[in-house]
């Protein structure tokens, strides 16, 4: 479920900027012409209740939706008629809906997944420019946390050259665990395809971007040289913490006590 389209983030790396997927000026958050009464409807006729995800295309707690709550509105119908919801932002808005959330968790599964490419805030600043930093989205993520929500670190991408440190790596571990996170998902590396490679080459160092060129040319997939190593960092913070690294054993634990027969909607 997207009700927005567009994102004004501006982060440099982001893969919906890609040409396939556009049909607009990304940086401009467009609204979804009666989202609210399509989803009502939709959710009405459903034979079996189930997990809404939302998030991956448009982040659903940009600036439009402090004043315009169309993400709330959601919510709350999701709560009516008994759905769950997957949440995936890089804002701490998302704490004005602690209440509904935690509403949702009584009959049905509830994860919010905060999209995390670094603990560093200055780097952020840099990456991401328009977005709550780093330190923010954890802080919401132990708001969240300690009403019982089950929330942990997407930490996508990593970025080549940039972000694929062993300190970035452990420290996203540790502040994940802090903020009361339960897991960490990862890819050790990023994402480039027509239009967004274009983009993100024009917001980098000259000296950073000879390096993707001659390492990755035009691939799609572009995984840190250092992959190997970072992993064997990474699953050795994630198991020493107590935090959930695979997949599916994220989806059971915040699954985990609700009825497994529900449907999953995409």
């Amino acid at each position: 479920m997207n009700i927005y389209r567009g994102c004004s983030h501006g982060c440099i790396y982001c893969d919906s900027r890609s040409d396939c997927f556009r049909n607009h000026d990304f940086d401009t958050v467009k609204i979804k012409e009666n989202a609210l009464e399509i989803i009502r409807n939709e959710l009405r006729r459903k034979v079996k209740t189930g997990v809404i995800g939302t998030g991956a295309m448009s982040d659903p707690y940009n600036p439009l939706e402090e004043k315009l709550k169309l993400t709330r509105n959601s919510l709350e119908l999701k709560n009516a008629y008994g759905f769950g919801v997957s949440l995936v932002t890089k804002s701490d808005l998302i704490t004005r809906d602690t209440d509904i959330l935690t509403d949702i968790k009584e009959h049905s599964p509830v994860i919010a997944k905060f999209s995390i490419s670094t603990a560093n805030d200055d780097l952020c600043k840099k990456i991401e420019p328009h977005v709550a930093p780093a330190s923010r989205r954890f802080e919401a993520m132990k708001m969240l946390s300690s009403q019982g929500i089950f929330c942990g670190t997407m930490l996508l991408p990593l970025l080549p050259f940039i972000s694929d440190t062993d300190e970035n790596i452990k420290k996203v571990c540790r502040m994940t665990k802090e903020a009361g996170g339960k897991f960490i998902y990862t890819y050790m590396g990023m994402t480039l395809r027509q239009g967004s490679r274009e983009y993100f080459y024009e917001n980098l160092d000259p000296d950073v971007k000879e390096k993707y060129i001659k390492r990755f040319g035009t691939r799609y997939n572009c995984i840190s040289p250092r992959s190997k190593k970072l992993w064997d960092i990474f699953i050795v913070e994630c198991e020493s913490l107590g935090l959930i690294y695979d997949m599916n054993a994220i989806i059971h634990g915040y699954k985990s006590g609700y009825d497994n027969k529900q449907l999953t909607i995409y």
